[in-house]
């Protein structure tokens, strides 16, 4: 049996394309070589796609120049079932005309996005179109997970599970009238609150406000990034608790619970991927593992999270990230991370899964959630066509015998 043609695809026009290309790299040198072919698919902040195995090194990205010996420039064949990556390359000699060729073909593609552009659905959507496996969450699911405001009340909905209380807001309607928008945050939550872009993660653009003011500055900047924006009450001094979910359909397990450490403020972009090695990734964040937390706690979060990953109808790894209130010691959900930083491998090594593993079991899942989407019946058949007649302009309202 020949190699896997793996597909990694990563990058994209995101403000965490930066996150991705760490996650993407760091994986692609987990690869188990006996076993894949790897293929790097890296999408730029303009959204072009490229291919070459000068991708997998660090260093072609501090500058990326895409003319660069080892990289090419590709777009998808989104035919079903083709999986070529097509490029178009020059003809040889003085009279040579530039032909399409096909620079790699992939099997399997492993979804390394965060945030908009391929965390959401939107890549989902495209390889789902092209008949491909994809190791991520599916289209509904990623789109859901994506948006934080959606994703809220879909927990809220699904079961009524724990979140704490929020208002959300447009651009329009809070330049149209600031202080109403002021005025509902104050009587619905009160202080302190947490200001969030609906559609970003790694913290990006979002702040902690203990007043009117730093209300003010935080909505300010995250409708700099979004056009809808979430504000949640916030904790006072909460405890952070993570916890990723493995699997496909009814194979789906828990991984150890990791608290990171924080210091009791809120973890910025910087703090998560800037300090102590950002070529690491989420690997270096400073945390507990597994979290001093009584087994009670830890029981009723994994079980949280596999009940969120079913919900969701995801697959693969994700990360489910949760609050612990000090005082009442009540947990909260406070997000899933459908394609979480570094692929959440340092909570599976804990448990005794190898990173290269988890990478296999990955590529198990893409396939089988594959293989059952292909079970669906296409063939429906019925004699509708052969009974419409168009009337010229007033199209299928115009045929005349015609039940519908």
């Amino acid at each position: 049996m020949g190699k896997i043609q793996l597909g990694v695809i990563y990058g994209s026009r995101s403000c965490e394309r930066e996150v991705a290309i760490i996650s993407a790299v760091q994986l692609m040198s987990h690869v188990d070589p006996e076993r894949y072919d790897v293929i790097p698919v890296y999408i730029s902040e303009q959204g072009i796609w490229y291919t070459g195995q000068a991708l997998r090194r660090m260093e072609t990205y501090t500058p990326f120049v895409p003319e660069r010996a080892g990289i090419e420039q590709v777009h998808l064949d989104i035919t079903a079932g083709s999986g070529a990556l097509m490029a178009t390359r020059p003809g040889k000699g003085l009279f040579g005309h530039p032909t399409q060729v096909v620079a790699a073909r992939l099997e399997v593609c492993v979804i390394v996005m965060h945030g908009l552009n391929g965390e959401d659905g939107t890549l989902q959507g495209m390889l789902e179109l092209a008949n491909l496996p994809y190791t991520s969450t599916g289209v509904a699911g990623s789109a859901i997970g994506m948006d934080k405001i959606m994703m809220k009340q879909f927990f809220r909905g699904a079961g009524s599970l724990p979140v704490l209380p929020d208002v959300w807001f447009t651009r329009s309607g809070y330049q149209a009238d600031k202080e109403a928008v002021l005025d509902e945050v104050e009587t619905k939550l009160g202080y302190p609150v947490f200001v969030k872009p609906a559609n970003l993660g790694s913290s990006i653009g979002v702040s902690r406000a203990d007043d009117r003011m730093a209300l003010v500055d935080a909505l300010d900047l995250a409708f700099d990034y979004d056009r809808r924006v979430l504000v949640e009450k916030g904790l006072d001094k909460p405890i952070e608790l993570n916890c990723s979910v493995l699997g496909f359909d009814d194979q789906v397990e828990a991984s150890p619970i990791e608290m990171p450490i924080s210091d009791g403020v809120m973890l910025t972009f910087g703090g998560k991927y800037g300090e102590g090695g950002g070529s690491k990734g989420m690997a270096t964040l400073r945390r507990i593992l597994p979290a001093p937390i009584d087994d009670e706690t830890r029981d009723r979060i994994q079980a949280l999270s596999k009940e969120i990953f079913r919900m969701l109808d995801c697959k693969g790894v994700v990360r489910i990230d949760y609050m612990q209130d000090r005082a009442t010691e009540e947990v909260y959900i406070t997000e899933i991370n459908t394609i979480p930083g570094s692929l959440a491998f340092y909570l599976w090594e804990n448990a005794g899964v190898k990173y290269t593993e988890l990478i296999d079991r990955m590529v198990r899942c893409a396939q089988k959630a594959h293989e059952e989407k292909n079970l669906r019946n296409y063939a429906f058949t019925s004699d509708i066509l052969q009974s419409v007649k168009l009337g010229g302009t007033k199209g299928a309202k115009g045929a005349k015998g015609t039940k519908w």
